[in-house]
């Protein structure tokens, strides 16, 4: 089981040398801009490019019913990094780690597990995004599909300029897993 904990991976802001050598932590109001955001930034892009390479890994190795459940599983739990205010991490921000962790990832990733990467994320940090799935017949008449993960009735990720010729399958929320 991949589990990735980091410490203090829930701070905004790493504590001063006067805080760190008097033993105080910094108080949460004392959030000042600086290097804190790009360390949260990093650990991001980290864990998200750790958890699009399982999902891969998983899509090749698991049956897609099975994946299903265990991502269930780590969305809802503290499995990725234990944090206390999970509600930190905007939606935009998701989507461009998962962009980001795309281009960077070996042999290029798929459309499907850039949206169940997008969708664990997202389902961690207390948004409530929807997988969609989309079929189309290309110009040979050969079937293609598409997935993409809508957020309050928009494209979060995976947007095509021919989005709407592919017919969405019905939704798998709510189906028992």
């Amino acid at each position: 089981m991949l589990r990735v904990r980091v410490r203090g991976a829930c701070a905004l802001r790493s504590a001063s040398p006067k805080e760190i050598r008097d033993g105080q932590s910094p108080a949460k109001g004392d959030r000042p801009l600086g290097s804190s955001f790009w360390e949260h930034r990093h650990l991001l892009f980290i864990i998200t490019f750790i958890l699009l390479a399982a999902i891969r890994l998983g899509l090749w190795l698991l049956p897609f019913r099975n994946l299903l459940k265990l991502l269930q599983k780590i969305s809802k739990s503290n499995f990725l990094v234990p944090c206390e205010d999970k509600s930190q991490i905007s939606v935009s921000k998701i989507v461009w780690a998962v962009n980001a962790a795309s281009r960077y990832m070996p042999g290029g990733v798929k459309c499907l597990a850039r949206a169940l990467t997008t969708q664990v994320l997202m389902s961690y940090h207390g948004h409530t995004p929807e997988l969609r799935i989309g079929v189309a017949k290309g110009q040979e008449g050969k079937l293609e599909a598409h997935a993409w993960i809508e957020y309050q009735g928009r494209v979060a990720i995976g947007n095509l300029p021919d989005l709407s010729r592919f017919i969405p399958l019905p939704s798998l929320q709510g189906v028992k897993l």
